[in-house]
């Protein structure tokens, strides 16, 4: 019965984390159509590079708008006006990220999963531009997605 049920659940259990990932085109093979960022705006790049709490994919907003979701292995962006921005994501709690854009800037921010009483929480952190480009190389587009 042991062997029966473990041949049964291990592929059911894997079938559900593969599921939860980002499918899309590659950073790579997405940037070869995307846009240049208009010189009266900045871009706010979002991703989550880590699979761990694959179920768990709240909406990600950006000052109470929602932009995007926080697909493992996924990254979608949004180009904005010069100002002051939250990036916010929640579950059982919210956790935000206040940040300025300038015209022509390009910002990083990544969606961590953290452990939560039920549920993970989502926790968005800006990193530097090149810790940023290099793991968005390993992302695949989602922002048509949400």
């Amino acid at each position: 019965m042991k062997i029966f049920c473990s041949r049964l659940v291990l592929p059911v259990l894997l079938a559900t984390a593969l599921a939860g990932c980002a499918s899309g085109p590659s950073y790579t093979e997405h940037a070869a159509s995307m846009q240049a960022v208009s010189a009266d705006k900045g871009r706010i790049f979002m991703y989550r590079p880590s699979s761990f709490g694959a179920a768990v994919q709240p909406e990600v907003r950006i000052n109470d708008d929602v932009v995007g979701k926080a697909k493992p292995k996924g990254f979608f962006y949004a180009d904005l006006p010069p100002g002051d921005y939250v990036v916010s994501a929640s579950t059982e709690a919210e956790r935000n990220l206040s940040l300025s854009l300038a015209a022509g800037e390009e910002k990083y921010v990544r969606l961590e999963i953290k452990m939560g009483a039920f549920v993970g929480h989502v926790k968005p952190v800006l990193v530097d531009a090149a810790e940023g480009w290099e793991e968005l190389q390993k992302m695949k587009f989602i922002g048509d997605q949400f």
